[in-house]
């Protein structure tokens, strides 16, 4: 079994809902959830005008190589009703790669680890809230030492009772 870790985000219609949708669809497809993180209110990264973000960060095991697993999360992402319009901007949902074991991988599609987690509050600190040592494959750092050394100055909300 592959170990991952996964961002998963959205503005639109219900938030907190498209996740825990974006949650099943992904258990349905293989990918056993084993922690997941609060839940994040977050004011939008690169486009501003549009309402915050609701994130989240899982671990998981799957069998799916890394091209599937990236194939079955675009899949889920266009089932729930993505479309790619404007960079950064709004969506239903949003599932990203972070870590796929300790790979580290990049071609044209792709890049794993995840290239801006480090600059990105919505990934860090749910990360570091459910795994603080998980180490970055390339920096050597961990999770809590990466959220303590950004300097991304977006709000960031954790919520209760989502």
């Amino acid at each position: 079994m592959n170990g991952i870790c996964l961002a998963l985000g959205s503005n639109m219609g219900n938030p907190a809902e498209n996740i825990k949708k974006a949650y099943y669809l992904l258990n349905s497809k293989g990918i056993e959830i084993a922690k997941f993180s609060s839940f994040y209110k977050t004011e939008p990264y690169g486009l501003k005008e549009q309402s915050d973000f609701i994130n989240s960060v899982i671990l998981a095991k799957t069998k799916l190589n890394l091209k599937d697993l990236f194939l079955v999360l675009k899949n889920i992402e266009k089932d729930m009703g993505r479309e790619k319009t404007i960079k950064y901007g709004p969506r239903i949902i949003d599932i990203d790669i972070i870590y796929y074991n300790d790979l580290i991988y990049q071609d044209s599609s792709l890049t794993i680890p995840h290239p801006k987690m480090c600059e990105r509050s919505f990934v860090l600190y749910p990360l570091a809230e459910i795994e603080p040592n998980i180490l970055h494959p390339l920096l050597k750092k961990t999770a809590l030492q990466l959220k303590n050394e950004l300097k991304n100055t977006l709000k960031i909300e954790k919520l209760d009772n989502v």
